[in-house]
């Protein structure tokens, strides 16, 4: 089964499948199931092709992959065009919702720190 350019996988279930496309979680995948009239532990392979039609339609009426991520990106370049404080937080490479930064977001800030060894110094050899 292949939805805008990408194959679901048929080894899972539909709605773990239907999560490969960017953009639908396992809500959006319940509801679109729910209203083609397919379970949602069905295999991809085991739906008609009218199911599978049906499926397809519903999710192309979405904003989905490509789209979703060109909508995203406006959005964030928005902000930081208006220079908001949530705009400046995308620029500076820093957590955007009120997150500290102090102990957490060192993905975010590169920050990596190591722990501290047995605290004994090398001897140097002389």
């Amino acid at each position: 089964m292949r939805i805008l350019g990408i194959t679901i996988p048929n080894e899972k279930r539909l709605d773990i499948g239907l999560t490969t496309l960017y953009g639908i979680g396992r809500a959006t995948a319940n509801k679109v199931l729910l209203a083609a009239g397919v379970a949602p532990e069905t295999k991809p392979t085991d739906i008609s092709i009218d199911q599978e039609n049906t499926i397809r339609k519903n999710i192309e009426d979405r904003t989905i992959e490509g789209n979703l991520k060109r909508e995203i990106s406006a959005n964030i370049k928005r902000l930081k065009d208006i220079k908001s404080y949530r705009g400046s937080r995308h620029t500076k490479k820093l957590p955007v919702n009120g997150q500290r930064t102090k102990t957490n977001s060192r993905t975010i800030r590169g920050n990596v720190r190591n722990t501290m060894a047995s605290g004994r110094r090398k001897e140097s050899k002389t």
